[in-house]
């Protein structure tokens, strides 16, 4: 079987690629708006780009009617968000904060979440996150057109926060972090990254 992207209508599209692109790593991405109302909102199309410098991406889609969701409009004013890693024990807050809230509400509140002052940037970090990284938005690139217009925003990792518990020996224990990411085959599949399996990289003699 063969599929020309352009033949498929948006949502056709959508639920292709959010197959095809398995497992995708959540960014819950914390924001805050010119009145100091704190924004918090998860996006799967996320990835690192960079570890030196340190820089990550995360897309934003437009509602079906076109209008700017609050992260991107938040990141446009401020320039600032957070990051904040999802795990399993805080999927189901996750979650709620992924309901369309109107500006003036905050999803912090709505998903029991505690609020910590940020030290570089001015959005807050999630309290219960094991980690979260401040960053300062470095470009957004646009995709599409009008009215459903896909932007990527990618931002310098200013500070990193890692709860101590999963510091050992100088590096980030990742075996207890336990994370889980998106999968396709709708909208509410998600996966956990416990089961695991190692692999040594050949290499090639000299």
């Amino acid at each position: 079987m063969k599929i020309d992207p352009a033949s498929l209508g948006t949502r056709d599209a959508y639920r292709l690629f959010v197959s095809v692109v398995t497992p995708r790593p959540i960014a819950w991405v914390s924001t805050v708006d010119r009145r100091g109302i704190n924004n918090l909102a998860p996006f799967s199309m996320y990835t690192l780009l960079s570890s030196v410098p340190a820089v990550l991406g995360f897309g934003v889609g437009a509602y079906r009617g076109g209008q700017k969701k609050d992260t991107l409009r938040n990141v446009e004013a401020t320039k600032e968000f957070v990051i904040n890693i999802v795990t399993e024990d805080l999927a189901e807050a996750m979650n709620v904060t992924a309901a369309p809230f109107p500006p003036e509400v905050s999803e912090f509140d709505k998903a029991g979440l505690t609020p910590v002052r940020s030290e570089l940037v001015a959005p807050a970090r999630v309290g219960q996150s094991p980690i979260s990284m401040e960053c300062r938005a470095l470009q957004i690139l646009q995709f599409g057109s009008e009215p459903m217009v896909n932007s990527f925003i990618i931002g310098k990792v200013l500070l990193v926060h890692v709860n101590d518990e999963l510091w050992h020996g100088g590096a980030l224990d990742s075996s207890r972090l336990k994370t889980i990411g998106r999968l396709g085959g709708g909208t509410d599949l998600y996966c956990r990254t416990t089961d695991t399996f190692e692999m040594k990289r050949p290499e090639l003699g000299v």
